[in-house]
């Protein structure tokens, strides 16, 4: 189940426009989504309460008997809307379980300084350094008529971090949220400029969201027929047989099993004679008024 994680500790950067707009393209995909909101502000649960029925299905957290928040059963793919000022323990433990992160930076230097903050401490976490959770930012509300673009790019560059596109500024976001939708639920020409942008995030996310299945190959063994291996289960791991096999009548180590119960039972009588005898020797060095009367 792919998890893809909106993150960036400056608050008002795009997190939750970028979040719906991911859940609602998989839910086109007929991929059973599940948006989780763990901002405290809740803004993609109210968004998804404003959600026509007709529109492709986008779930919500559940909440067991233990008001614990869970993923539904039937989920396939999960996009989490994080709340900004995300650090320390509970970014760790939000990577722990993200596949891919996605950054929306706005071009401002407050944005960028504190994306640049975040991209550092991302980058300490062992999960983000090797490559096992993938990271990428993306500029937002951006005005084609500056700078803007280049300058987040140039950024970006520097601090090694991939960057995939830019969201133009535009009142058709704002419009299709507060009316629980996005540009992805809406067709024609009107969309096609934002459509295009989302592309290169899309394309970047195609192998996390859907995973080539894991080549298997048939192990054929090579092992006699005498080997504990045949006589105890091919299936056990080789560490686990021979604690497996000192329960089977005759095996390896079944017919010696006694002997060592025996000598065991020996020496544990023979070690406990020795502290006797050596208790007795030292108190009868101990004063007779130091003793311990019972």
């Amino acid at each position: 189940m792919p998890v893809i994680a909106v993150v960036n500790r400056k608050g008002g950067s795009g997190k939750s426009t970028v979040a719906a707009h991911l859940a609602a393209w998989l839910a086109h995909q007929d991929c059973a989504v599940m948006l989780g909101d763990v901002d405290r502000q809740q803004s993609t649960r109210a968004w998804l309460r404003r959600r026509n029925a007709a529109l492709p299905a986008i779930a919500p957290w559940t909440i067991d008997q233990k008001n614990v928040l869970r993923v539904p059963s039937g989920i396939t793919h999960v996009v989490l809307d994080t709340p900004g000022g995300l650090h320390g323990f509970d970014l760790a433990r939000m990577v722990m379980f993200a596949d891919a992160i996605l950054m929306p930076v706005c071009n401002s230097a407050f944005d960028r300084e504190a994306a640049a903050a975040c991209h550092a401490e991302l980058m300490a976490l062992p999960r983000v350094a090797s490559g096992r959770c993938k990271l990428a930012a993306i500029g937002m509300r951006i005005d084609a008529r500056t700078r803007a673009a280049q300058v987040l790019g140039d950024w970006a560059t520097e601090l090694k971090l991939p960057f995939l596109s830019v969201l133009r500024e535009t009142q058709l976001y704002v419009q299709c949220l507060e009316r629980g939708m996005t540009i992805f639920d809406l067709s024609g020409q009107k969309t096609a400029t934002d459509t295009q942008q989302w592309q290169p995030i899309l394309d970047w996310l195609a192998p996390i969201l859907n995973p080539a299945p894991a080549a298997t190959t048939q192990q054929v063994p090579t092992t006699s027929p005498d080997s504990p291996l045949n006589r105890v289960g091919a299936s056990r791991p080789d560490s686990l047989m021979p604690a497996q096999e000192s329960l089977v009548p005759g095996g390896r180590i079944g017919g010696v099993q006694v002997n060592r119960q025996a000598q065991a039972s020996a020496l544990a009588s023979k070690v406990l004679a020795t502290a006797q005898h050596s208790s007795l020797q030292q108190r009868q060095q101990i004063p007779a008024f130091l003793r311990q009367t019972g």
